[in-house]
């Protein structure tokens, strides 16, 4: 992730930062920065899930935001702000999906950055990464439609309209995808529980 910081970093850079700048630029420059600090790691996340290579999340991720810092007069409303930048990342994704076809899974334990909170104990972040492992071995079982419509549905909380609308398919369609997703991911769950519960025996 620090790659993708720094190649945002150089794209704003480019833009003319020079010393004489009036204050207009430099609140502009601040906006942009606070705005990619504030997003990027749940950006990032958001498209892994989708295309579930960690190179290519931090590819699309500078993508995604390259063209959101594009349209700086977006950015005023940081809520509205921050749905725009999910459409933008949930739809360079997809693309990228259309454009490539299967994709190769790769673990997200590879990153040189590691995902935890400063703040957090060891026992707490060996617990959550067993959390995390667990939840994303659950969305290997669904299809790249499936698990694409769950995560912009219930983890980006898009409506379907929209979800059918980046899916390029029917609102039918989508609930069918995402009807589909929680049964395989609640049966993973099940079997899970029932396999732990036979070690404990």
């Amino acid at each position: 992730m620090t790659t993708v910081v720094h190649l945002l970093e150089e794209v704003m850079s480019e833009r003319g930062a020079s010393p004489e700048l009036d204050a207009g630029i430099l609140a502009v420059q601040e906006l942009q920065n606070r705005f990619v600090s504030d997003n990027l790691r749940r950006i990032f996340l958001l498209i892994y899930r989708i295309v579930g290579n960690v190179a290519d999340a931090q590819d699309l991720t500078q993508e995604a935001f390259i063209k959101a810092l594009q349209r700086h007069e977006q950015l005023k409303d940081a809520e509205k702000a921050a749905h725009w930048l999910s459409r933008i990342a949930s739809n360079t994704a997809i693309d990228f999906l259309r454009r490539n076809g299967k994709v190769n899974f790769c673990e997200i334990d590879t990153l040189i950055e590691p995902l935890s909170e400063p703040s957090e104990s060891p026992e707490q972040a060996v617990l959550r990464s067993e959390h995390r492992a667990y939840l994303e071995q659950g969305l290997t079982v669904l299809t790249e439609r499936e698990r694409t419509a769950l995560l912009l549905r219930d983890v980006e909380g898009l409506p379907a309209e929209e979800v059918a609308e980046q899916m390029k398919c029917s609102k039918a369609t989508v609930r069918s995808h995402i009807a589909n997703a929680r049964i395989k991911f609640r049966r993973y769950m099940e079997r899970n529980r029932r396999a732990a519960g036979r070690k404990r025996s």
